[in-house]
């Protein structure tokens, strides 16, 4: 593209983001909140630093560069500097950033889904009408585990005998510590030409779907269902967002296009993160409900009543929040 081309395509864009840093300006020198129209700002200060890298790296002229450059530095002194930054740029992407990333990506994360859900699908339906089957993925300690944690007489479902006494608060740190530990890795293998990524998911598919069809099998439905049913909504929905990511990754290494790898990973990289970080925030949410939710001894029903609104809110969420976004209108 010629820098003619570039300035008449961007250049209502720039001026835009000219005007809405002016009004920030004002806002804050008069010390209070910008106004919710402001929430798009830190999107197009993204576009901005875009446009800014590839000025550059395209070598346009010098007064281009100069140009985007002062509104790079000026964007990052308002959107960086100010008291209480972090917290509007936190809340922006909660709001709209992460589920339209997620969006962005969709055809990443129903590959993702497919490599999970099948394989988890036709493992529990298996191990259910099957009972050795689950030893194929689990060996005998695993499953012996798996039930005796499940057993309708475990006082506190879903734990072990030996952390059958540790509080809510100690099992929410060995939560996030384990879920953390899933998604990272699901994400970081996608740098092995996605074909890690693709293994991870299709393995814990294998192993979730197993343990399920299994102790189903066992009668023990209602122990099980009740404990994940509730948790699941964000944790599962975190493991395929964190595959999506790594297939992102994976992608880039496959196919450059005319770009260098490392060219092509860096690229990639923030809108990579961008879902990781979501996934995170997911994953911390799964954990605490399985900490402090999942092991009570409320009645089934209510349980599942729960996990409907649950399952039904991270569908909505993910699907029409951010749709909206005002601030780049």
């Amino acid at each position: 593209m010629r820098q003619q081309q570039f300035e008449a395509e961007n250049q209502v864009l720039w001026d835009e983001i000219a005007q809405l840093m002016d009004d920030l300006q004002r806002s804050r020198s008069k010390r209070r909140l910008p106004h919710t129209l402001h929430l798009g700002f830190p999107d197009r200060y993204r576009q901005l630093c875009n446009h800014y890298a590839l000025a550059r790296s395209r070598g346009f002229s010098p007064a281009l560069i100069d140009q985007l450059h002062g509104l790079v530095l000026r964007g990052h002194r308002l959107l960086y500097r100010q008291q209480g930054g972090w917290r509007w740029r936190v809340l922006y992407f909660i709001l709209g950033g992460f589920p339209r990333a997620v969006r962005r990506n969709g055809g990443y994360f129903a590959l993702s889904l497919l490599f999970f859900l099948l394989p988890a699908l036709l493992m529990g339906v298996g191990c259910y009408l099957q009972e050795d089957l689950i030893y194929t993925v689990m060996d005998e300690n695993m499953v012996a585990q798996m039930e005796t944690n499940y057993d309708p007489t475990n006082e506190r479902p879903g734990r072990s005998i030996e952390r059958s006494s540790e509080t809510d608060f100690t099992m929410f740190g060995y939560y996030i510590l384990n879920n953390i530990g899933i998604g990272f890795r699901t994400f970081a293998t996608g740098i092995l030409l996605g074909v890690g990524t693709l293994f991870i998911l299709l393995f814990n598919g294998l192993v979730i779907g197993g343990v399920a069809g299994h102790l189903s099998q066992l009668g023990y439905h209602e122990t099980f269902w009740p404990f994940v049913s509730g948790h699941g909504a964000f944790e599962l929905t975190a493991i395929v967002i964190c595959g999506a990511a790594g297939l992102l990754l994976g992608h880039a290494v496959i196919a450059p296009g005319q770009r260098t790898r490392v060219q092509a990973l860096r690229e990639h990289a923030e809108e990579s993160l961008q879902l990781v970080m979501g996934a995170a925030l997911m994953l911390l949410a799964a954990a605490f409900i399985e900490a402090f939710w999942s092991s009570s001894t409320l009645q089934p029903t209510i349980k599942y009543s729960v996990a409907t609104l649950l399952w039904l809110g991270v569908a909505l969420y993910l699907m029409l929040m951010g749709r909206e976004d005002h601030g780049s209108r």
